[in-house]
């Protein structure tokens, strides 16, 4: 029979697959990727052109290959046309005169795995922790100062962070206020599916639970810091949930933002107050400095990106708009040329405590090993699976999951 089996099987690969030719150039637009640099890497998909054209349909197997390297589900592709996948969170990244595009299917596989973590932990501390929901989500408005609500945040985030100042720490800070808190540049563990800085550099997802932040890793460290911040302020904020792009790394733009834009305004200036408090700044802030050597220096002090302090100081009337953009055009040119992805290297099982948490990990190992969750859900919601998972949990979180 399973001779038999295989043959049937192996027939049915090599016969043509009659589908839509319109989903070959969907495919490529959702993971980014063009035809010449799938031919080039895949010789298998020599005949890529001529499905396009409607010339040829590929076997199955063929198809099967082209889904994976697209990273489209395969039952896609048997659908009558391509589906429109909209955006399945609120989307902020746009400005004035730049609407957003489609979303990749490396930033939409991210926001379902995350919002699948989120609704997981959310059900576990309701129903099994009897845990009270977290009054700061959602306790500020529009109507409010955005600079009382970065004090507001500083005084919820334990202020010992500011001692290191490290994205690291404030990952970790902001995690114990009962946030999931995730840093990752690529999707999953998936080194080659590198998330573009261009297309987001971050999310919130909203819930009086289990509130999540998501912050691109590919980014600068500075960046990040700024990002974190950025998406805290979306957390405290009524009706915040939501995606960025944070233009010019840290929200800024030449013209004034669209009026959908004033949600991300508004957490730019308490995410600005939470990581460069305005008094202090102007404390420190001394005369007659040559100016760029001035933003870099104070930049180092508060461990944040220049282009922070130097919006900050033009937001304060410490130096001029144009002396502002002057900097940030000069500054941002050296950066882009200097900065290079964070999102592969480094110890695997210590990159988990920034993809996965270590606070969503211990809830998910728990109540696996304590009978609650089955070990299958364990190794979908983490990515990690085995012995994998085991030697995370004994390395980084000191648990021994082997009775």
């Amino acid at each position: 029979m399973a001779i038999v089996h295989g043959t049937i099987s192996q027939s049915k690969r090599m016969s043509r697959v009659q589908i839509n030719r319109k989903f070959f150039d969907w495919a490529l637009e959702r993971s980014r990727k063009s035809a010449e640099e799938l031919v080039e890497k895949d010789k298998a998909l020599s005949k890529l052109e001529q499905w396009r054209g409607g010339e040829l349909y590929p076997t199955l197997r063929q198809l099967e290959n082209f889904a994976k390297k697209t990273h489209v589900p395969l039952g896609y592709f048997f659908l009558s046309d391509p589906p429109d996948e909209e955006m399945p969170i609120p989307d902020f990244r746009t400005t004035k005169d730049t609407p957003s595009t489609r979303p990749s299917g490396d930033l939409l596989d991210t926001i379902y795995t995350m919002q699948r973590r989120q609704d997981w932990l959310s059900e576990e501390i309701k129903n099994e922790w009897e845990a009270d929901a977290l009054d700061f989500v959602g306790s500020v408005s529009l109507q409010d100062n955005p600079r009382e609500v970065g004090k507001k945040m500083r005084s919820v985030v334990d202020d010992k962070w500011t001692r290191k100042r490290e994205v690291g720490y404030l990952r970790e800070c902001i995690e114990q206020i009962g946030v999931m808190a995730v840093i990752n540049g690529v999707v999953g563990n998936y080194n080659n599916r590198k998330l573009r800085v261009e297309e987001f550099r971050g999310f919130a997802l909203v819930d009086k639970y289990a509130p999540l932040i998501f912050v691109n890793g590919a980014d600068s460290k500075a960046a990040q810091l700024f990002t974190l911040a950025h998406e805290l302020a979306h957390i405290f904020l009524e009706g915040g949930e939501g995606i960025s792009i944070l233009e010019g790394g840290e929200g800024i733009s030449r013209d004034f933002l669209s009026e959908d834009n004033r949600i991300e305004e508004f957490c730019n200036q308490a995410a600005a107050e939470f990581l460069v408090p305005a008094q202090e700044l102007k404390n420190k802030w001394p005369n007659e400095v040559e100016l760029s050597g001035l933003i870099v220096y104070m930049a180092k002090f508060f461990k944040v990106s220049p282009i922070v302090i130097g919006r900050r100081a033009m937001d304060l009337g410490l130096i001029t708009r144009d002396e502002f953009f002057e900097f940030h055009d000069k500054y941002t040119k050296q950066e882009q040329e200097q900065t290079k992805s964070s999102a592969s290297g480094g110890d695997f099982y210590k990159n988990q405590n920034f993809r996965i948490g270590k606070f969503f990990a211990t809830a998910v190992i728990h109540a696996a090993m304590e009978g609650r969750l089955g070990f299958r859900d364990a190794y979908r919601l983490t990515g990690l699976r085995g012995a994998t998972l085991q030697k995370y949990a004994l390395q980084e979180l000191d648990i021994d999951m082997i009775p």
